[in-house]
């Protein structure tokens, strides 16, 4: 049986840098949920659907297709032959992924998507329901959290890698403030902290260390001496 990390937390808490290394040193799959919400947002607005209206994103969210690849350590998405890029990553796609993410349908679409991708071995996969509604079963369970402070901090200095920073460091704190407020209080598959999970602040923790933290916690025989 092929074995699953699970890692969830809000935005900034440094999930997806600590999956990618994680997986480097254990030579599972790393899988960003987050990104193929972001795609549905986006394949949304390409087409024109109201991300406001729930019933016209479901119907929509049905017809998506995306296709999966085991590629340098990574499970990576395309979206009519082409891989997503920064297309997904923009402030546009930011405003409109909550609402989008909200909606039961894509949701459950989402989730057979992540189900689905076991076939290709070990994973470590990330996102914010993860731990209490994807893989619930998995002894590997870590909620990741830290300051607002700390987690604005670290989204400037990805939007400023990426040269898409174009907002104050204000705006950034309010926006994943109010990504919070949505993750936490959906109707479906909301962000919480499930039972018997290990949860690391990362706050005043270097990213080595939080890896660190995660492969000592993993199962026995899972980190090879």
């Amino acid at each position: 049986m092929n074995r699953i990390i699970a890692i969830d937390g809000p935005s900034g808490s440094g999930k997806s840098s600590v999956s990618r290394l994680v997986g480097q040193r254990l030579g599972f799959l790393h899988v960003d949920s987050g990104a193929l919400y972001r795609i549905m947002t986006w394949q949304c607005l390409e087409h024109d659907i109201d991300t406001a209206n729930p019933e016209a994103v479901a119907a929509f969210a049905a017809k998506v297709e995306v296709a999966f690849e085991a590629r340098d350590g990574r499970v990576v998405y395309r979206v009519g032959g082409e891989e997503p890029g920064d297309r997904i990553r923009t402030p546009e796609i930011n405003a409109h992924a909550s609402p989008v993410a909200t909606v039961k349908a894509v949701r459950d679409r989402v989730t057979a998507w992540l189900r689905d991708m076991v076939s290709f071995g070990d994973l470590i996969v990330e996102g914010r329901d993860i731990t209490t509604a994807v893989f619930p079963d998995t002894p590997a369970r870590f909620y990741l959290t830290a300051s607002a402070e700390a987690r604005t901090e670290r989204r400037r200095l990805e939007e400023v890698k990426k040269g898409i920073a174009n907002a104050s460091a204000e705006e950034v704190k309010a926006s994943l403030l109010a990504r919070d407020r949505i993750d936490s209080t959906r109707k479906y598959a909301p962000l919480r902290k499930a039972d018997g999970v290990i949860e690391i602040d990362s706050t005043e923790l270097t990213l080595e260390q939080v890896v660190e933290t995660v492969l000592a916690a993993l199962p026995e025989g899972w980190v090879q001496a």
